[in-house]
């Protein structure tokens, strides 16, 4: 009996042992997760929610964040559809940093839309808003994630929450006045988390960020030229037949197939990796996005 209780223990650490391996050997690369991910983990773009933003070099797809800005969302697409962006450009870019576009002489009026906004830097709620956790070590808010597609921070009983600024995270220009934003948009180059909770953040770019790394760095003659990166063309996707935001689909960032993808990249299991560091900050992630009719498995 006490040869088969000692065989038994033996056989039961033995098996302790083999379960990281297996664990290991089971994880998926960041590729296969998307690729076994199921169709009702994907989502079309909210149309109404989307903007097409075309450039000389093509077309760039910005996805609408209504749950944390209601108010700047609303407003900058009446500015789209009452046609503020035309004949205007992209008067600003700062390499690695930002593009920033508008009306740079600020004398434009809008006709419906208003021209400034107040500030929406952050969204307070007596509940908690229920994040996807990537990290609570995080240098900027006690922990971050993602909400709805968008990458967030909040506060540790995450009642504050806010848009991070990761690269192609869409924000409002502002001056001194926290108020004073309202029709000068831009698109963040970098990772540059020091401005969150400084500046309204409102969407992000889906698709077409190459687009906006194309412009032109310098005015051949003044800034105030509006030859200079011109908008060729301002609309909300639902207004529009057609437009590549019709044949996109995103991960759904609740789904568990994305949980699966960021411990995936938390540690990498493909052979290459030598090293697994165990971390990945949320502006190291983006969220899986695919052509409707060409990309599927």
């Amino acid at each position: 009996m006490i040869k088969l209780t000692q065989l038994a223990l033996a056989t039961g650490l033995m098996s302790l042992c083999a379960m990281p391996l297996i664990a290991k050997e089971q994880t998926l690369s960041p590729a296969a997760v998307i690729e076994k991910s199921s169709a009702k983990e994907w989502r079309s773009l909210d149309l109404e929610n989307t903007l097409i933003l075309s450039l000389n070099t093509g077309d760039v797809v910005i996805e609408l964040n209504p749950e944390l800005a209601p108010n700047h969302v609303m407003n900058f697409k009446k500015l789209v559809r009452e046609g503020f962006y035309n004949g205007l450009n992209i008067y600003r870019f700062v390499e690695g940093f930002v593009a920033q576009g508008g009306d740079i002489s600020e004398k434009k009026q809008p006709k419906s839309a208003a021209k400034t906004v107040n500030a929406e830097f952050i969204k307070e709620t007596k509940q908690p808003i229920e994040i996807q956790l990537v990290d609570t070590e995080d240098g900027y808010a006690d922990k971050t994630g993602f909400l709805n597609g968008f990458a967030v921070a909040q506060n540790a009983k995450g009642t504050k929450t806010w848009q991070a600024h990761c690269i192609g995270n869409f924000a409002m220009a502002r001056g001194n006045d926290i108020n004073s934003g309202g029709t000068e948009f831009y698109v963040i180059l970098g990772n540059h988390r020091y401005l969150d909770l400084n500046i309204t953040s409102f969407g992000r770019v889906v698709s077409g960020i190459e687009h906006i790394q194309r412009l032109k760095r310098k005015p051949e003659t003044t800034i105030e030229d509006v030859n200079f990166n011109p908008i060729k063309g301002f609309a909300v996707a639902a207004d529009l037949a057609n437009s590549p935001a019709h044949n996109l689909e995103v991960m759904k960032t609740k789904s568990a197939s994305f949980a699966r993808y960021i411990e995936s990249r938390r540690n990498r299991p493909e052979q290459w990796f030598q090293h697994q560091a165990n971390y990945i900050d949320v502006c190291g992630l983006s969220v899986p996005m695919r052509n409707k009719t060409s990309d599927k498995p």
